[in-house]
């Protein structure tokens, strides 16, 4: 089965070239095209696509919105968010991740990094490179108020020491493979690992789990520079 995405652009030669590069891909289509918020909302709740490929700023409802909607619709569980971004509000970008997106990518991505991305979201990982995390995950998270939390500090005590030491490491931005060279261990025990501590601290994704470890204080964010 392709991988089914939603493009939610309200430019349309952004969509149009979106659209032709997905659908040059024989593991992937676009099922459908939204212009704003509000579309790609419902357009998700018809179609039940695999990933939504999200712009952030779009006119009416914008995709933070959007995001937050569909990442709390119980019938779009299976369905992933990608945002959109320029960098240059990066506020957004960490109110979308503790919304339930599942990574994001630049508007100026390259095509193959922009496939590899949907394919990663759509696998159930999350899209959180290593500079990305240290840079805007780092800089804000750490800012947030209490209020904001997706899980009380107190909840990290439902995890094992080894699911704690991954937890850390993947919130500081290393891959599977990384941390197992760091622990000397398998990329599947880190993967293991990292479902577990998903599973018992009600993250949706790898995404949430980073913010969970920086939230509740499990990893300590740098001063912005």
């Amino acid at each position: 089965m392709p991988i089914r995405v939603l493009l939610a652009d309200d430019q349309a030669l952004l969509r149009a070239t979106f659209r032709i590069l997905i659908d040059s891909c024989d593991d992937m289509e676009v099922v459908d095209e939204a212009t704003d918020g509000t579309e790609a909302v419902d357009l998700a709740r018809v179609h039940r696509p695999d990933v939504v490929l999200m712009d952030i700023r779009m006119p009416g409802t914008d995709g933070l919105s959007a995001t937050t909607t569909i990442c709390a619709d119980p019938e779009l569980s299976g369905t992933r968010v990608l945002i959109l971004t320029t960098f240059e509000i990066d506020e957004y970008v960490a109110r979308a991740l503790r919304a339930g997106a599942s990574g994001f990518l630049g508007k100026d991505v390259s095509a193959d990094a922009l496939l590899d991305g949907i394919r990663t979201v759509a696998s159930g990982e999350s899209l959180l490179s290593p500079v990305a995390t240290r840079t805007l995950i780092t800089r804000f998270l750490s800012t947030l108020a209490p209020s904001t939390r997706l899980g009380p500090p107190d909840a990290l005590s439902a995890l094992t020491t080894r699911e704690r030491e991954v937890m850390a490491l993947a919130a500081e931005g290393h891959s599977n493979d990384e941390i197992a060279g760091k622990l000397v261990v398998s990329p599947l025990t880190v993967r293991t690992h990292v479902h577990r501590a998903m599973a018992k601290l009600g993250a949706r994704d790898r995404a949430q789990l980073v913010v969970i470890a920086y939230q509740s204080g499990l990893v300590r964010a740098a001063p912005p520079d």
